[in-house]
């Protein structure tokens, strides 16, 4: 297609909401004015899979979603109605399911072992286990499961297999006469073994802890073609206009697998990859995408919209629970709980190669040193390359965390320059020096390829390290502000938050990557959009939020519920407004085990779960908490209001390309996964977006409909006017001489006003003589149909009807017709005409 790409909308696919379902939508969503509809993964995917992430077969498209046919009928349809196609990519692995035989490459590896012909597709280390692939998944030792005779022989397709309960395991060529299952087993070229025992069997790598997906070496040529060939002959055909890369931080190298699907796509194909940038960090420049997809832009987004000001009460309540005062000591300690606990064959590993590239050092101080490196990773990860030098933003990468791991074991000095050296040589080496040390034998060659194997598993993992250990722990145990533990976000930015980091962050991305994605709300956020403006709404009144911390702390301490604990409880139940018994205690089941202090998903401790779920049933059903929970939500309306309006329009105005999650283009108060991908009635909402349209009424009656509205307009200005916001656009600050509001200028024809800090603006009485400038002409706001002069413009005046603008300056010739008429009415009918 040839429409440039100016907003997608995120359809969650599965067999309840498959192809066709979204067919049925694309011609209301046509309306919603999106340019492309951005699909979740498509191809054959495990039984009964929620998401697609767990890929079996990459040589047909999913059956469960409607197979090739009705692929090809959403394409249809979505191009008849002017709308593109951007599919998500899942490079990095593949599912490792019962039934085993569904994923063919793997199942030949299962059944052939190394000398498989896609033994190589699999990132494997055949060194380990006994030269064998490890699959720990038995619910006690072998030998127990023998004797209770869980193990059986069976067929699938006329095959002889082992079975274990629902897995299938095939057998090697020539064992199938052996009758004893144990010398089967021990004939087979895999092991089997307790799933508790996972950390000195698993050979290979994962999908972060997920046991059930198996890392995927598609650096290999013939793998990338087999793996991305369905897609590619889809996007050839004109089918798919553009990819969603998950996860390439968890391949060896990111920056050739870009360069590799760039080159396969036809030129100008927007790319854009699932990366998480901490704090200041930039995307790499030589990456060959389009961008992120979007959380980046979540983060200053939201930190232009927290107001500072609140920092000594949150700071206070939070310490008064008893609660780690120190983030950064929190993400600390999680990291290391998890690179020791659930880390573990990713360490024994790293371990493995530390000791063949470094054997004069002893073991267990080189495993120690491994545990401290990864603990230390400050990003996701470095972009060493084998044969490539360092670059100067990895060699500071690297020596950082060196430096970090020092500090906490400086008596392990030694052993981490060594790992640190291990690590940078390896990888800057010349290709003549590569060439040298192939063509040798023994111990320089073997020391050479375990450092260089060193070095690129060593990045791998600090992925893995930072998600587990940050997202997936310490934001469900650090509970200062809940709204800023977000996927990318920054929980400690609260005294230094403000536009400034928007409109830093705007301006780098106008320059170098203006197509990038921008997004407030995924299938991977741990509270929508809209529960978190709840959440901030509070946060910018002291006075209710340690009102409603205390009178919580007060009702724990009753019900014997830790204090920690009983601070996120009420900031959910603010933020998400009405909710059910059952979604409650799903999602509070989910924080409880992410955080692992009282209770985890292994050994958890399901009295104390019980608890805690009872407490905040009660508490939100009716008492002090109950009662104080419905005064702070009265006495915020209007701060909830124009903090859930402010996000979306900075969100879809900014540089770059803004994503509607599915069911956010109004609002959508969700929680993390699995609450965040329930049902959505798209009837209803849509249905809201037609009797809008065919209204004249501003819709302020409804915060849905209000958010709706500004959605819908602004969606559908930026694919009227692309190149105002484009690659060509330019990002200006609104100039204002107020803190209370804040915005952009693109292309000197649009201007994005909203108000910030509201709680702190409606206690001081609210506007007075603040207000913005804008340039000379006339300003009509999209969202109201209010005209405004260029000039000064009160913010009493620019945000009477609404707390945020979507200001577009008229083209006066193309008015000079109507304003010869000498009526303001002819003037009023030109531009609605146009808009």
């Amino acid at each position: 297609m040839s429409r440039p790409v100016t907003g997608t909308y995120r359809l969650q696919l599965h067999e309840g909401f498959a192809f066709a379902d979204a067919q049925r939508l694309v011609p209301r969503l046509t309306e919603l004015g999106v340019s492309h509809l951005y699909l979740s993964p498509i191809l054959q995917a495990a039984p009964g899979s929620e998401h697609g992430y767990d890929v079996v077969d990459h040589t047909r498209v999913s059956d469960q979603l409607g197979g090739l046919d009705g692929f090809e009928s959403l394409a249809a349809a979505a191009h008849e109605h002017g709308l593109g196609l951007v599919v998500d990519v899942v490079p990095n692995h593949m599912a490792f399911v019962a039934p085993e035989h569904l994923n063919a490459p793997l199942w030949r590896v299962l059944k052939e072992g190394r000398d498989a012909p896609t033994a190589h597709w699999f990132d494997i280390d055949w060194k380990a286990a006994g030269g064998r692939l490890a699959v720990p998944i038995l619910g006690a030792p072998l030998a127990e499961v023998l004797d209770s005779g869980e193990i059986t022989r069976d067929e699938v397709a006329g095959e002889p297999v082992i079975r274990y309960h629902e897995h299938v395991f095939p057998l090697a060529l020539g064992s199938e006469g052996v009758d004893e299952l144990a010398d089967l087993l021990a004939r087979q070229h895999y092991v089997l073994a307790h799933w508790r025992e996972k950390a000195s069997w698993l050979n290979y790598r994962r999908f972060f802890e997920v046991d059930e997906l198996i890392g995927v070496r598609v650096e290999e040529p013939d793998v990338f073609d087999a793996t991305h060939a369905v897609l590619l002959e889809l996007h050839h055909r004109g089918l798919i206009d553009g990819f969603r890369i998950d996860h390439p931080d968890g391949l060896s190298d990111p920056t050739g697998y870009l360069d590799q699907l760039a080159a396969a796509c036809r030129p100008g194909t927007p790319i854009w990859v699932e990366k998480i940038l901490e704090g200041t960090e930039r995307l790499p420049a030589d990456w060959a995408c389009a961008g992120t997809t979007g959380y980046d832009a979540l983060r200053v987004v939201q930190a232009a919209l927290v107001d500072p000001a609140s920092t000594p009460v949150l700071q206070q309540t939070w310490v008064a629970t008893g609660g780690e005062p120190d983030y950064e000591e929190a993400v600390t300690e999680a990291k290391r709980h998890v690179v020791t606990t659930g880390l573990g064959p990713e360490v024994e590993r790293l371990t493995r190669r530390a000791r063949e590239a470094l054997p004069e050092l002893d073991p267990e101080r080189l495993r120690e040193g491994v545990v401290e490196l990864l603990v230390a990773g400050e990003v996701y990860r470095a972009y060493l390359r084998p044969g490539e030098s360092l670059t100067d933003r990895d060699r500071g990468r690297l020596e950082a965390a060196t430096r970090t791991a020092q500090e906490a074991r400086p008596d392990l000095a030694a052993e981490l320059d060594a790992l640190h050296e291990t690590a940078a040589c390896s990888t800057s080496a010349s290709d003549d020096q590569i060439h040298v040390l192939h063509g040798q034998e023994g111990a320089a060659r073997s020391s050479f390829e375990a450092a260089a194997d060193f070095a690129i598993r060593l990045q791998q993992t600090w992925g893995p390290v930072m998600a587990k250990g940050i997202e997936d722990t310490t934001f469900y145990r650090w509970h200062r502000l809940v709204a800023l533990n977000e996927v990318g976000s920054d929980p400690s930015v609260l005294a230094d938050a403000g536009p400034h980091l928007m409109h830093d962050w705007a301006a780098h991305a106008q320059a170098h990557w203006p197509a990038t994605m921008t997004a407030l709300s995924t299938h991977d956020t741990k509270r929508s959009e809209d529960v978190r403006a709840r959440i901030l709404a509070a946060a910018g009144d002291p006075d209710t939020w340690r009102s409603l911390s205390e009178v919580t702390a007060r009702a724990a301490d009753d019900a014997g519920i830790d204090r920690p604990t009983a601070h996120l409880v009420w900031q959910t139940l603010l933020g998400v407004g009405e909710v059910s018994d059952q979604r409650l205690a799903d999602y509070l089941t989910k924080a409880m085990r992410e955080g692992k202090e009282h209770t985890a998903w292994v050994d958890g401790d399901a009295d104390h779960e019980a608890e805690v779920i009872a407490f905040a049933t009660e508490v939100n059903r009716s008492g002090p908490v109950r009662d104080a929970l419905d005064h702070a939500q009265r006495d915020l309306t209007s701060d909830i209001r124009a903090l859930t309006l402010s996000a979306k329009l900075l969100q879809l105005a900014l540089v770059g390309v803004p994503d509607t999650y599915q069911g956010c283009a109004g609002l959508d108060r969700s929680l993390v996964d699995p609450d965040n991908r329930r049902p959505v009635d798209f009837d209803a909402r849509l249905d809201d977006l037609a009797d809008l349209d065919a209204s004249e009424a501003h819709p302020a009656s409804s915060l849905h409909l209000e958010k709706l509205h500004l959605t819908a307009t602004t969606l559908r200005l930026r694919r009227e006017r692309p190149e105002l916001f484009g690659k060509e656009a330019t990002y200006e600050p609104l100039p204002t001489d107020t803190e209370h509001a804040t915005g952009f200028v693109r292309s000197g024809q649009v201007a994005v006003a909203v108000t910030r800090a509201p709680s702190r603006l409606r206690r001081a009485g609210g506007w007075t003589g603040e207000g913005v400038t804008l340039s000379p002409g006339r300003w009509v706001d999209r969202l109201t149909g209010r005209a405004h002069d260029g000039g000064s413009v009160r913010c009493a005046d620019l945000f009477a009807d609404s707390p945020v603008a979507l200001l577009v300056r008229e083209d006066p010739s193309r008015l000079s017709g109507a304003r010869t008429s000498g009526t303001e009415e002819a003037d009023e009918g030109a531009s609605d005409e146009r808009g």
